[in-house]
């Protein structure tokens, strides 16, 4: 060994190696350091050791060293192996826990992480179809969040807003992650919040219809309606409104829908 690999620190030495495909060798020097409770690189030769046996393929040694980083309470190095275990059981559709993990994460506090946190407990929320919960943590993303991460939260919200029929609400989400989101974010935000409105528009006149109005003005819902729906993806509810339309009891609406209709003929 030359004398400046003598004076490298150990935990550069590792890397090295890990970089260069010798993964007993790094996990060698890991180890000794992660085993050390007074060390003071003990917490990241952990989670450097977390990773290597990962990748050795000894996953069981690698979530028993990130657990060790973790009980450091290092706020960087704890924090990180909190993720790397949750992202583990993730990949394995361990979703309990992955939950556990994810909320080891917001207990370590470090605000880098704690929106990624939220978001993920947000997504294993909506894939055990718990909206309420998974609202809850997107808006928490969304309030620890900085521009960007604030942004993604709130158009996962927005959508999730839209699938439940929300729009409304989804809207005013929107409006309010405009106010704060980068120049970056905000194209996005502003097509989403024009899908929320064409939601809100369909509602409305589908409202229209169904109260009653004058038959100019039903008609004129109706052919609103058939036409903005298949922007939404919804050709077949458009087909079925203009059959509503051109069969309606009232002649006089139908005649007004059929004006309409002939217009693309």
């Amino acid at each position: 060994m030359t004398s400046s690999e003598l004076e490298t620190p150990p935990l550069d030495t590792a890397r090295r190696l890990a970089e260069r495909g010798d993964l007993d060798g790094a996990a060698a020097i890991l180890t000794e350091l992660a085993a050390d409770p007074d060390g003071p690189d003990r917490a990241q030769a952990a989670v450097g050791l977390a990773v290597v046996l990962e990748e050795r393929g000894d996953v069981d040694a690698a979530r028993a060293a990130a657990r060790t980083a973790l009980a450091t309470g290092h706020p960087e190095y704890a924090a990180q192996a909190a993720c790397h275990l949750a992202q583990g059981f993730e990949r394995e559709g361990r979703d309990e826990q992955a939950r556990a993990a994810w909320q080891a994460v917001l207990g370590v506090g470090t605000a880098a992480y704690v929106p990624l946190a939220h978001l993920a407990l947000a997504r294993l929320a909506v894939r055990a179809q718990d909206l309420d919960e998974a609202d809850k943590e997107l808006r928490a993303a969304m309030a620890a969040g900085d521009g960007p991460v604030a942004a993604h939260a709130a158009r996962q919200l927005a959508d999730l807003l839209l699938e439940h029929g929300e729009p409304g609400e989804a809207a005013d989400v929107l409006m309010d992650a405009l106010e704060v989101a980068t120049a970056d974010d905000v194209p996005g935000l502003r097509v989403q919040l024009g899908i929320a409105h064409l939601e809100l528009a369909c509602a409305e006149f589908a409202e229209t219809v169904e109260g009653g109005a004058d038959p100019r003005t039903t008609a004129l819902a109706i052919e609103l309606l058939a036409r903005i729906l298949p922007l939404r993806g919804r050709a077949d509810d458009a087909d079925r409104v203009w059959s509503y339309g051109l069969e309606h009891d009232d002649e006089t609406v139908a005649a007004e829908v059929r004006l309409r209709y002939d217009r693309d003929a």
